[in-house]
């Protein structure tokens, strides 16, 4: 047997090796930024783009007349209805009483809702006692205690007061003592095992834990406050802006009536914006979704 029959019995045939195809480089693709989850920066005065659009709406109707002037005025009737109350002295007299009367049931049931909710949120035997007086009283409605506060304190100031205090002392026990019970046992712990004394304790621990509670306690008190200065209005008042409104819809002047409730919007949306404002300066140090 010649050398070639060798080389060609034991030489594979071509298609039989399979060589592996040289690999083609393919260009990668530019990794896609991942959407972050947080909100997005703030838009100083962004909060009053729901009022603005809510306005210009409300002008726009008037404006096109789908909005029936006899039903709802508009804007530029309720400013010129309000300039002439100014120049009679009659919106900034009752706008006087009205303040009033919500300042001093505002400061009357964040104090004793505060000081309350620090005894029952402190301790054990404050929490039987005064707990479920409280989460009884949050049960029955403010109207329904009209009559008993009435036969008790009489139909005067005293009684407006108490009843915008009442409705103010629920939110802000409520939130300052669920914050309190809300606060980390390590807190505790660490204070125990540097011995800080009692008063070091309510300083360092106990009210920055407190304080969020607190703003949102005033936050929902100084609406419950302006709610109720409209009920207790209703009620053998003489003066006030409840008292204003109450008259002009006996007699349907409802341009004095929207005045009354743009000034009670405008005085809740400006209270809310303040007690804001102190909520972001106060809880400056805490770190929020918000945030």
């Amino acid at each position: 047997m010649t050398t070639a029959s060798l080389e060609d019995k034991f030489t594979p045939p071509v298609a039989a090796i399979h060589l592996p195809e040289p690999q083609t480089l393919q260009p990668q693709r530019p990794a896609q930024k991942r959407r972050s989850l947080r909100l997005g920066k703030p838009v100083r005065y962004g909060w009053t783009l729901g009022p603005i659009l809510l306005i210009a709406a409300w002008a726009v109707g008037s404006a096109t007349g789908l909005i029936d002037e006899r039903s709802l005025p508009a804007p530029w009737t309720v400013v010129a209805t309000a300039q002439d109350l100014i120049a009679e002295g009659r919106l900034q007299e009752n706008l006087v009483v009205s303040l009033r009367r919500v300042a001093q049931g505002f400061g009357i049931g964040v104090t004793v809702g505060l000081i309350v909710a620090l005894i029952s949120g402190l301790s054990r035997i404050g929490e039987y006692l005064i707990d479920g007086i409280v989460q009884i009283k949050r049960a029955i409605p403010i109207l329904a205690l009209i009559p008993l506060l009435m036969l008790y304190l009489g139909i005067g100031e005293t009684m407006k007061v108490t009843i915008i205090a009442l409705m103010v002392f629920v939110p802000v026990y409520i939130n300052v003592h669920a914050y309190l019970r809300g606060i980390d046992s390590r807190y505790i712990e660490l204070a125990d095992s540097i011995r800080l004394g009692y008063v070091g304790f309510i300083r360092h621990i106990v009210l920055p834990g407190a304080l969020p509670g607190l703003m949102l306690g005033l936050r929902f008190g100084v609406n419950f406050a302006w709610l109720a200065l409209v009920v207790v209005e209703q009620i053998n008042a003489t003066s006030g802006i409840g008292y204003m409104i109450n008259l002009a819809g006996s007699y349907g002047q409802i341009n004095i009536v929207l005045v009354g409730l743009v000034l009670y919007a405008i005085l809740g949306f400006a209270s809310d914006a303040v007690i804001r404002l102190i909520q972001k300066r106060a809880l400056s140090w805490q770190r929020t979704f918000a945030n």
